[in-house]
């Protein structure tokens, strides 16, 4: 029986036929999270969220917060879909050196970038203090979560790549139990390895364990994708069933909202980040339902989409290219260089945001371009 026939069953390992070529539908939904990220970077770093008006917080900014779940999500995604299927095949050790070495090279960005964030307002020994991880920044502190990320995740894709579907999801519920319980623990006062961990309300960092559910959901949506790829039914299947997943968790936090009393003050606190770090439940039934509504949709768009948002399927094709151009324009160019903060209205930093995510477009379409004519 072909593959793409074989009905899913509890006790069976991943099964994944080779992708063939990228899969333009991942770009496009990372450049969607990327470009939300863009938008909201430009809005906090050159306006800051306490001058934004009210309609800007709801709905705008309001919207910008399923960037960082999907953002996640699709990395997990793109592990499944370019390693997963290689993790017993010969070329598997050159496959894990290249995801430990794009682990060194998102690190030293990270690095880099986070002397960017701080130099206009930091001094430098505050700054060598977050360098040696004493403190955390705010904006660039996602490629901090990738670059430990790229390091544990090269040793689960074996063993994930042998377990049974009932202890995948298993992994994952234990995880975001583990996370809720580790967070009521002191870690011995010691604040950044909770961070690093389990998240932290008083640090921007990324926990690991706590954002390891969404990396492994992602795995299981690139297992998935892959295997319907080539059945239009079974991929109407797959969309349609994220959308109705993602709606219902959508519909919980409003649901939720509704018991509160108050459906305008929940959408602020999320808009406000209130259950970002650590992640809580209202936060992540919106961010993570909004989440797969949009990965379904460029799912649902396939190519067609990708090239009517051609900006976007870009920015999303070299993630790290984009982050580094925005993150170098926003708080080197315009906020230091040009100390531009405070002198951006909320409209005006919006359109940052659109000229940065075309700026990014350009750049990688450019760099590729010139490399590909030495």
């Amino acid at each position: 029986m072909p593959l793409k026939w074989m009905p899913l069953k509890w006790n069976e390992a991943p099964q994944l036929p080779r992708a063939d070529g990228r899969i333009e539908a991942i770009d496009l939904a990372r450049g969607i999270a990327i470009g939300l990220m863009i938008v909201s970077h430009s809005v906090s770093g050159l306006v800051g969220i306490r001058n934004v008006p009210d309609w800007g917080m709801v709905p705008i900014h309001f919207l910008t917060k399923f960037s960082s779940s999907l953002f996640i999500l699709v990395f997990g995604v793109a592990l499944a879909v370019a390693f997963l299927s290689h993790v017993y095949r010969e070329d598997w050790p050159k496959r894990r050196l290249k995801l430990w070495l794009r682990a060194v090279e998102v690190w030293f960005w990270y690095k880099a970038l986070l002397i960017i964030e701080m130099l206009p307002f930091y001094t430098p020994s505050e700054i060598v203090d977050a360098l040696l991880y004493g403190r955390f920044g705010i904006w660039v502190e996602i490629l901090g979560f990738y670059a430990i990320a790229l390091l544990w995740v090269p040793l689960i894709l074996p063993l994930w790549a042998r377990a049974p579907l009932w202890s995948r999801l298993a992994v994952i519920v234990g995880l975001t139990s583990l996370t809720a319980w580790l967070q009521g623990l002191s870690f011995g006062g010691n604040d950044i390895l909770k961070a690093l961990l389990v998240d932290h309300e008083d640090h921007y960092a990324w926990g690991q364990i706590s954002r390891a559910p969404l990396v492994l959901l992602g795995l299981l949506l690139g297992e998935a994708l892959l295997r319907c790829s080539s059945d239009p039914a079974l991929k109407r299947r797959l969309t349609l069933t994220l959308l109705g997943l993602g709606a219902l968790m959508v519909g919980g936090f409003y649901a939720s909202a509704l018991v509160g009393g108050d459906v305008y003050a929940a959408m602020l606190a999320v808009a406000n980040n209130e259950g970002k770090h650590p992640p809580g439940l209202a936060f992540m039934l919106f961010s993570l339902g909004g989440a797969l509504v949009l990965f379904a949709l460029a799912l649902a768009g396939g190519t067609k989409a990708a090239k009517a948002l051609m900006p976007l399927t870009i920015v999303g094709s070299d993630a790290l290219k984009a982050f580094i151009f925005h993150i170098v324009m926003i708080f080197l160019v315009l906020r230091f260089l040009w100390q531009g903060e405070g002198m951006y209205t909320y409209p005006q930093a919006l359109g940052v945001g659109g000229l940065l995510i075309l700026g990014a477009a350009l750049w990688i379409w450019g760099t590729r371009w010139m490399a590909k004519h030495r």
